[in-house]
């Protein structure tokens, strides 16, 4: 091996690079060396010099410490995405290479805190996809609702709802338009994720996403990873979880009550109420046999015109939901001092910016002044 620094760990490049997004050749351009000695790297048939390393830690942004540090296996991973388009293919790897510094965040928080615990429902549904019916959609989705006591009514905040109920949310920019989430039911921590993209500003949208990804864990936690890879089973699977998300956000039991006249200005007059968007109602009615197929795409048609494609009536009146559960763990990790600031970042080398964005943290909170907190999710452990 041609000497370097001994304790680098190869993985760690590649982690780096990914989540940066760039390739061997761009990193390489940057850094002035040649792409094969990125490769040479990333593969541990050699090693950088410290002072190679120093270059690498700048151009990437992150702590030297950072590639000294073991990666876990991530070969049981099964990851649900709203989109497997060769387009968002750089944009999946990015999400998941910062998924992997959530999942580190989360073990690094879990030491010190005590996360709220998970309940969620556990039911078994078919393997595969083609044996789960609309009739099973609907009814996991009201079960669901029965078993976190909702009632039939609004949802005030999902994203704080997953949280409550034990899951980990964490909203960050994904860098693609076809990329709007993706989630993972952890089979070795047995907790649920959720990584929503911030890249859209529209509330009633991310409402959905969350609650698709919701649909993905509830129904398919069973399903084998390669049905990920078949564009007819990603389809089906893809349809379920929009089904889902409709019964749960809109029960039938009570929005068909709403449903007077099948208008785009009825359905903009529940958005405020319901708070999800008005292409998803139009789907959700035409879904329960509500309109017929010439009523639907006169519907389309007029909500083509109106421009409500681009942006819809209301988009800009509602925040979007904002995770607490991580920002809320550092901030009694601060405040009750049971580290400092300064111990936090020397204790997980990730930089301070990336730390911040992926827990929903003030910018400058892990370098700044202390911030006022919140501390009702969590208890230290004893």
């Amino acid at each position: 091996m041609i000497p370097g620094v001994p304790i680098f760990i190869p993985a760690r490049l590649k982690q780096a690079r990914e989540a940066r997004g760039l390739t061997m050749i761009s990193l390489a351009e940057l850094l002035d060396i040649s792409k094969q000695a990125i490769s040479q790297y990333e593969n541990g048939s050699s090693s950088p010099r410290p002072e190679i390393l120093e270059r690498i830690a700048s151009i990437l942004k992150l702590p030297v410490e950072f590639f000294f540090r073991p990666v876990s296996d991530e070969s049981h991973r099964k990851i649900f995405y709203r989109s497997m388009s060769s387009a968002t293919k750089t944009a999946r790897t990015r999400g998941e290479r910062r998924y992997s510094w959530i999942r580190e965040i989360v073990s690094f928080l879990s030491e010190l805190v005590e996360l709220p615990t998970v309940q969620f429902p556990t039911w078994k549904f078919p393997a595969n996809p083609i044996q789960i019916s609309d009739e099973d959609i609907q009814r996991a989705a009201q079960e669901t609702r029965k078993f976190w006591g909702l009632g039939d009514g609004p949802i005030s905040n999902v994203v704080w709802l997953l949280e409550n109920k034990g899951a980990v949310v964490s909203r960050t920019m994904l860098a693609a338009e076809t990329l709007d989430a993706f989630s993972e039911w952890d089979s070795v921590e047995d907790r649920p994720y959720f990584v929503l993209g911030a890249d859209k500003g529209a509330a009633a949208r991310s409402r959905f996403d969350a609650a698709h990804e919701l649909g993905h864990v509830i129904l398919h936690r069973q399903i084998d990873k390669l049905s990920l890879s078949r564009p007819a089973d990603f389809r089906l699977i893809e349809q379920q979880a929009h089904s889902f998300a409709g019964y749960f956000l809109l029960p039938p039991s009570s929005f068909v009550n709403d449903f007077y006249v099948p208008s785009l200005d009825t359905l903009r007059a529940l958005k405020s109420k319901w708070n999800v968007s008005i292409g998803m109602m139009m789907m959700h009615i035409a879904r329960l046999g509500l309109i017929s197929e010439d009523t639907g795409l006169r519907l389309w048609r007029s909500y083509a015109r109106r421009g409500w494609k681009l942006k819809e009536p209301l988009d800009g009146d509602t925040p979007v939901e904002k995770p607490r559960m991580l920002k809320q763990a550092f901030e009694l990790i601060i405040d009750k001092q049971i580290l400092s600031r300064e111990a936090v970042l020397s204790t997980l080398p990730l930089n301070a910016t990336d730390i911040e964005e992926l827990a929903g943290l003030p910018q400058g909170y892990l370098t700044g002044e202390q911030a006022e907190s919140n501390l009702l999710l969590f208890t230290r452990k004893r």
